[in-house]
């Protein structure tokens, strides 16, 4: 499918999910049968090995800093097993722990992490975990990320549906005061045992429903990073690297690749990111574009982060379009006892 026809499709889920639209396909129907049939065999290979406990790496990271008569920062985590690390052994391995020790690196100040995410969820509980996020009003957190779409994909949930979801959630956590950034829906046509033609089917539906996530969460007021392979062409050269031992879920080399090409998002959403980074650099090829088509080229390369603009023209929304330099981040352990 090429960018164009992306956005367009795109365009009619995000208009589908604001306006109240039913189920447009993500792969065309003819071929969800075929897709779920491949799905649950594909499940039955791979789901050995996982670690039944997801690793809890809520807590205190930088404790050492210097915290200038502030509060820690607080980074929370919302949304599905990439969220909350499953598939690997160590608190430091998890994307929440990558995440929070990378800010606090950057922002020198402590950062307090947070998690909601549920294994195994999809963007309907979103909701409940938005609940759970905002309950303390005084304890808002500062910066919400947000793994979601791979189950919406094979549970075969509606992509207007996943994407309304998903831009309540925004829009209430934006309201709430936090920033946002939202990991759209990883490439599941990576997955190493998964057969053709599920392989093409999964890899076309994941970047229709990126896309249109992009074009949701841009429109609330929050940022997106493509996922897509695991964030950077590694991952689909290296995928026994790159998969846990179920080779389903990210091993810790691939949480690392995904915390190196969301960071730089998370600091530049908290304003913490040089300034020279965020204007566009035409080199690689960054710049302003309509929102629908900035969502499909995201889609299409991973680690690409999709931001508000423009107020809306002829064209409809505009975003900026940005390919992030990632930088190494490095494991760290919770300095405190868990806890939000």
């Amino acid at each position: 499918m090429t960018s164009m026809s992306r956005a367009r499709v795109a365009r009619r889920i995000a208009a589908g999910a604001a306006y109240g639209g039913g189920g447009i396909g993500l792969a065309g129907a003819a071929a969800v049968g075929l897709v779920v049939a491949e799905v649950q065999l594909a499940r039955r290979r791979v789901g050995v090995g996982t670690p039944a406990r997801v690793p809890n790496a809520q807590g205190l990271y930088g404790g050492t800093l210097p915290t200038a008569g502030e509060p820690p920062l607080r980074l929370l985590m919302l949304g599905d097993s990439t969220a909350a690390g499953q598939g690997v052994h160590r608190a430091g391995q998890t994307p929440g722990a990558l995440l929070a020790s990378g800010l606090a690196a950057v922002a020198e100040r402590p950062v307090r992490l947070g998690s909601v995410a549920l294994p195994g969820a999809c963007s309907d509980d979103l909701d409940r975990q938005v609940t759970l996020a905002l309950a303390d009003p005084d304890r808002v957190p500062d910066i919400c990320v947000i793994m979601i779409g791979a189950n919406d994909v094979t549970h075969r949930m509606p992509a207007t549906r996943s994407v309304r979801h998903l831009s309540a959630a925004v829009r209430r956590l934006r309201t709430a005061g936090a920033e946002v950034v939202v990991g759209t829906c990883p490439d599941l046509g990576t997955i190493e045992r998964v057969r053709q033609p599920l392989r093409w089917l999964a890899r076309r539906a994941s970047r229709q429903l990126a896309a249109a996530q992009t074009i949701g969460v841009v429109e609330q007021g929050g940022r997106t990073v493509s996922l897509g392979d695991l964030l950077g062409p590694e991952f689909a050269e290296n995928p026994r690297e790159l998969f846990g031992p179920d080779y389903y879920h990210p091993s810790a080399e691939g949480y690392a690749t995904a915390a190196m090409a969301v960071l730089p998002s998370v600091c530049a959403a908290l304003g913490l990111w040089p300034a020279e980074e965020e204007h566009p650099d035409a080199l690689r090829r960054e710049g302003f574009l309509p929102v629908a088509r900035a969502a499909a080229e995201a889609a299409s390369e991973a680690g690409t982060e999709v931001a508000a603009a423009m107020p809306t023209g002829p064209r409809g929304p505009w975003a900026l379009l940005k390919r992030r330099r990632r930088r190494r981040v490095a494991e760290a352990e919770p300095t405190s006892p868990s806890g939000v």
